[in-house]
């Protein structure tokens, strides 16, 4: 059985509240880096009731595997416990060396129904094409990221983006590489660009890759999911989930990044 037949079952049961396949596929000690659910399978569990009584459930639109990693594109519903009536999410699952679901970390957003560009936050594609490049693919959104949004390099984005398409899924950027011009003007006009300032993980399969990365925006602290679609050697699809960092009401210590 592979990690995202694994993660579908114990995700699966989660769904219906079966508590005991939840138990038989996950570990005790379940760590968790959501900041607002405690850490461990039984506190995890203790929150079930609060998502049946609102009926709240995952709607998965992706999913894909990097090691013993899978990461995942959902659209929450019902997610009032989470924030917000429909949420986006990205959740990432490590299953451990024994089959079983071991750490989870997610970004969570709210679901915006009218966007600049017409797409949804978790539209388009979702086949995964050319394993052979996962690598090359994987190198070239660090490079996007170290160069052009961490400002090492920013001349260098028409290599890495492609001139011909660039469908972009943030609700408030239109497509197209004139659509990220027109954006960073503006954000620099009002001198509230988004700063990334560390990547601490990057997972990809064929032509999907996902960054999480570490910034500023606002003024506050911003956890930074990026997932890209790649063709050609360009990157040519972008969606993405910004979360602020909270520093308050955590539920556990293990940070949005710990075990990266």
């Amino acid at each position: 059985m592979n990690k995202k037949e694994i993660v579908g079952i114990f995700l699966g049961a989660v769904a219906k509240q079966d508590t005991s396949t939840m138990r038989e596929w996950a570990n005790a000690d379940y760590i968790q880096h959501n900041p607002f659910v405690p850490t461990g399978l039984e506190p995890f569990i203790g929150l079930l009731p609060v998502l049946k009584e609102h009926g709240t459930y995952a709607e998965n639109v992706r999913m894909f595997q990097d090691g013993n990693f899978v990461f995942m594109h959902n659209i929450w519903h019902n997610a009032k416990p989470f924030g917000a009536d429909e949420m986006v999410a990205f959740d990432i699952i490590r299953v451990d060396e024994n089959g079983k679901v071991a750490e989870h970390w997610d970004a969570m957003t709210v679901l915006v129904k009218e966007t600049a560009s017409g797409r949804t936050q978790t539209d388009g594609p979702t086949t995964v094409e050319d394993l052979d490049h996962t690598e090359a693919n994987k190198t070239l959104a660090v490079a996007l990221i170290e160069d052009v949004l961490m400002g090492k390099n920013p001349g260098k984005i028409t290599e890495y983006i492609s001139a011909e398409q660039y469908d972009q899924h943030n609700p408030d950027i239109k497509d197209g590489l004139s659509g990220i011009v027109e954006a960073v003007q503006y954000l620099a006009a009002q001198n509230n660009m988004f700063k990334y300032t560390k990547i601490h993980k990057v997972l990809g399969e064929g032509n999907f890759v996902l960054t999480v990365s570490e910034g500023e925006w606002s003024g506050k602290k911003q956890v930074f999911y990026d997932l890209f679609r790649m063709k050609g050697g360009k990157i040519v699809e972008h969606w993405d989930v910004i979360q602020e960092i909270p520093i308050t009401g955590l539920a556990n210590d293990n940070g949005m990044f710990g075990g990266f």
